[in-house]
């Protein structure tokens, strides 16, 4: 087998020598076609990941089945992608490749951080244009300079920026069409989502809860950038759910919540499932009091005019950092529309997503200690960190008992599989006054970095593990489910894994010598299944320090196939 290496810096050059791009900075106006209808019908295109997830409903499962359970110990590396910067800590942020790549007709967009945009020739890795967005140096971000993905549609190519940009791009030239600013980066908020394009509107939600602001999701023309609509995430004075922020002072006003993932979408209900994040200050519950609506939960919008018509909150009034940013897997059962959820909490949640009432809720990971499951099936705390000064050990730690990185879910063993991180932490409340793009925590934290594993675990729907495959280290990357029974899943140290969808066995590895922390897609060229995965990972300090496990090493899209 040939593995081509393509450097982001020559790639160019090589094009035109090779002639294998027209003019070397042209795509093919294969996004001209992609609309509304086709998105909404991505899985009936499998050689095409159209979409973030693949499809609205999340799933993250291909049908594609030339790469499967008898020959998947063949596959190698097709082409690897340079990207040119290296996944280190860098002053006060990270750089990681965080991204889902985006495949139409055989043209694959991927972003990366600090505002970079490629197209490639998704065959041979040949770099067609880039974009560069200019992003200040001294943006306020949490967790890492990163960026999750861009959105496709109408000849555009869509991203946002850490500076809380949302942009168009032409697809065949990387010319910038529209740009549009939705966030205060003076308060801290900034963006690292992937939009989701759904009818004629640019979805995409805000960052920035560990600085006090007030989240939101945002819609947008797709043609012309025009605003459509903001649906806060924090209730103000007046309106339904403001009754869980204290009656006086400005809670509510930095509370938090924000959507920093991307939403899935049902076409029969009209409506978008948003997780949201931690409310503000994360661990000092004490200015806050109340359930904090709707920090922690999963929202159902109105996809027309961005009104939330129901709520399901999965953590009420968090002390823990734990977030429910989590993807929302639609998918039926007995009958009934479903909605399945796997939260940082540590409780898989099943959700009616016609009317948001719980279905059951089950835990997923073996250690928790901050809540239990009461008898009226909802979770309930036991565990505070609310004195100050007292360290608080808890299980799971802030990071989650799964991170952000996705679960996925085959329709053909109707199973969920989830990559799990079983890790402690201690918190240590510290109360500090509010002020405006400055770190609001209210807390130190110390990871458990000694006492940490994690697995791919496969669950039903009724939350009963069927198996599950164990792992040193905590699994911080988002698993594809393919039709070929394949699960793919990369670990922090590098290897990247295929198992087995039915039983959990490994049926090979590949080192690919950067920590994964990212969503690997698939896709279909010239009648050749191959599997796209963005390596490189850097650290940062309430997480696992993945640095210190060697993952690091540099940033690059690295993309499988089997032998021609």
């Amino acid at each position: 087998m040939t593995i081509e290496y393509v450097d982001a810096g020559e790639a160019i050059d090589q094009a035109k020598l090779s002639g294998k791009v027209a003019g070397g900075e042209i795509a093919p106006p294969v996004v001209r076609d992609v609309d509304y209808e086709r998105i909404r019908d991505a899985r009936s295109e499998p050689e095409n990941w159209l979409t973030y997830y693949g499809d609205y409903n999340g799933q993250r499962y291909s049908p594609l089945d030339q790469i499967n359970t008898e020959n998947v110990r063949r596959i190698g590396p097709a082409w690897i992608f340079q990207a040119g910067t290296s996944g280190i800590i860098a002053g006060t942020s990270t750089y990681s490749f965080e991204a889902a790549p985006i495949v139409v007709d055989g043209i694959m967009f991927l972003s990366g951080w600090d505002g970079w945009v490629w197209a490639l020739d998704a065959k041979t890795g040949v770099e067609i244009w880039r974009y560069k967005h200019a992003v200040p140096f001294d943006v306020s971000l949490c967790c890492g300079n990163v960026n999750r993905g861009v959105a496709v549609a109408k000849g555009k190519v869509f991203f946002v920026t850490a500076n809380a940009h949302v942009l168009a791009l032409d697809a065949t030239t990387g010319k910038r069409v529209w740009d549009r600013t939705y966030g205060d980066v003076r308060a801290g908020e900034s963006a690292t989502v992937a939009p989701l394009v759904v009818k004629d509107k640019v979805i995409v939600g805000s960052s920035g809860g560990e600085f006090g602001v007030r989240g939101h999701l945002d819609a947008f023309d797709l043609e012309t950038g025009e605003h459509h609509w903001r649906c806060y995430t924090i209730p103000k004075p007046g309106e339904p759910g403001s009754e869980t922020w204290p009656s006086d002072g400005e809670a509510w006003a930095r509370g938090g919540a924000n959507c920093w993932l991307t939403g899935t979408f049902d076409p029969e209900t009209n409506l978008l499932y948003v997780g949201t994040g931690n409310p503000a200050p994360d661990f000092d519950g004490g200015v806050r009091k109340g359930d904090n609506l709707y920090t922690d939960s999963i929202i159902a919008v109105d996809v027309d005019e961005g009104q939330i018509r129901w709520h399901y909150q999965c953590t009420p009034h968090d002390v823990w950092d734990y977030d429910s940013i989590a993807e929302c897997i639609l998918f039926e059962a007995d009958g009934r529309r479903l909605l399945g959820h796997f939260d940082k909490n540590g409780y898989f949640f099943v959700l009616d997503r016609v009317d948001g009432s719980l279905v059951r809720v089950t835990p997923f990971v073996d250690r928790i200690t901050w809540g239990a499951i009461t008898r009226d099936g909802q979770v309930t705390a036991k565990v505070y960190p609310d004195e100050e000064g007292v360290p608080v050990h808890f299980y799971p730690g802030p990071a989650g008992a799964k991170e952000w990185t996705h679960a996925a879910y085959s329709p053909r063993t109707e199973l969920f599989y989830v990559p799990v991180q079983d890790v402690g932490a201690t918190a240590t409340r510290r109360r500090r006054e509010f002020k405006e793009s400055i770190p609001y925590w209210g807390a130190g934290v110390q990871v458990d970095i000694e006492d940490m594993v994690g697995s791919v675990s496969a669950f039903d729907a009724n939350g009963d593990e069927k198996w599950r495959w164990r792992n040193e280290l905590p699994m911080c990357a988002s698993v594809l489910a393919t039709g070929g029974d394949v699960v793919f899943a990369g670990e922090p140290s590098g290897e990247f894994n295929a198992l087995d969808a039915r039983t959990g066995e490994l049926l090979w590895q590949f080192q690919c010598g950067s920590g994964h922390h990212s969503s690997p897609t698939t896709y279909m060229v010239d009648g050749r299944q191959y599997v796209a995965v963005p390596v490189g990972w850097g650290g940062w300090a309430e997480g696992f320090l993945p640095g210190m496990l060697g993952a690091g090493h540099g940033s690059a899209l690295i993309v499988f196939a089997l032998p021609e």
